[in-house]
C-alpha cells in the first residue's frame, strides 16, 4: 500500500528532512521534498534518486502564501493526490549559546524576530494543511507530523529562546485543533519531538544524528488506521505538552 502514498516533505534539502525523505522513499513512498533553495534541494534530489529512491525536487519558501499555493496547485495537477504531510521546515533565529542564554531572554528579544520565527514555525504549517488537507479527504486517508520539539512543552517550560519557544508550543495546539476537527475522520495529525540532533540547527554538539531524530516522524507519517491522532511523541513514545 505504501507504494502508493506520496509524502511530502518540508525542508528537505539537508539534516532531518533529508533523512525523513530517504527513510520514507525507503518505505516505498514517493516524497516530493520541498526546499527554498533551488539548487539546494535539486542536488539532494539528485543524490537520493542516484540511490534508487523515488524522489522529486520542489522550489518553495512555506512562509510565502502564494508558493503554498502553488505546490497545492501542483499536487492536484500533476497527482492528485497528498497522502502524507511532513512539516519539517523550521527556524531558531535566535542566538544558541546554551551557555550564554540571557541574550536570547523575553526581556530583550525583538518581537520582529519572534514574528518571523512564527512565520516559519507555525504558520506555514497551517497554510500547508489548509492546501493538502483536502486532497488527503478526497482520497480519505492521510498522516500528517508537524515536527515539534521538547523546548515547547508547557509542562516542562524553561525561561528564554522565547520566539522558538512560543512557535513550537503554538505547533503542538494547531496539531490539536487539527486533530479535533479531523476526529471520526482517516486523517490523523500528530506532533513528534525528534530530540536534539546534529543538523544545521543542532549543531556539532547535539545528542542525536539526524538519522536517529528521523526514525520518530516516519513512525507518525506512517502509522497503521488504528494509530493515535492529536498526540505529542518522542521515539514513538507518548510526551506531556
Amino acid at each position: 500500500m505504501l507504494a502508493q502514498k506520496l509524502a511530502v516533505v518540508t525542508g528537505a534539502a539537508r539534516g532531518l528532512g533529508l533523512a525523513v525523505a530517504r527513510d520514507l522513499a525507503a518505505a516505498g513512498c514517493m516524497v516530493l521534498m520541498v526546499g527554498r533553495g533551488a539548487e539546494a534541494i535539486e542536488d539532494a534530489a539528485q543524490k537520493l534518486r542516484a540511490s534508487g529512491y523515488e524522489v522529486m525536487p520542489h522550489v518553495a519558501d512555506v512562509t510565502d502564501a502564494s508558493a503554498v499555493a502553488a505546490l497545492g496547485a501542483r499536487l492536484r495537477r500533476e497527482f492528485g493526490r497528498a497522502d502524507i504531510l511532513v512539516n519539517n521546515a523550521g527556524v531558531f533565529l535566535e542566538a544558541p549559546d546554551f551557555q550564554v542564554p540571557q541574550a536570547a531572554s523575553v526581556m530583550v528579544v525583538d518581537p520582529d524576530l519572534v514574528a518571523a520565527t512564527h512565520a516559519c514555525n507555525t504558520l506555514a504549517p497551517l497554510r500547508l494543511i489548509q492546501v493538502i488537507v483536502p486532497l488527503m479527504r478526497e482520497n480519505r486517508w492521510g498522516r500528517i507530523v508537524n515536527v515539534s520539539s521538547g523546548m515547547g512543552q508547557l509542562a516542562q517550560m524553561g525561561g528564554y529562546w522565547p520566539g522558538y519557544r512560543m512557535s513550537k508550543a503554538a505547533l503542538n495546539a494547531l496539531t490539536r485543533l487539527t486533530a479535533k476537527e479531523l476526529e471520526g475522520t482517516p486523517i490523523k495529525i500528530n506532533s513528534v519531538c525528534p530530540g536534539w540532533c546534529r543538523t544545521g540547527m543542532g549543531g556539532e554538539n547535539a545528542t542525536r544524528s539526524a538519522e536517529e531524530g528521523a526514525r520518530g516522524i516516519v513512525w507518525a507519517a506512517l502509522l497503521p488506521d488504528d494509530g493515535p491522532s492529536g498526540g505529542f511523541f518522542r521515539d514513538g513514545q507518548a510526551i506531556e505538552w
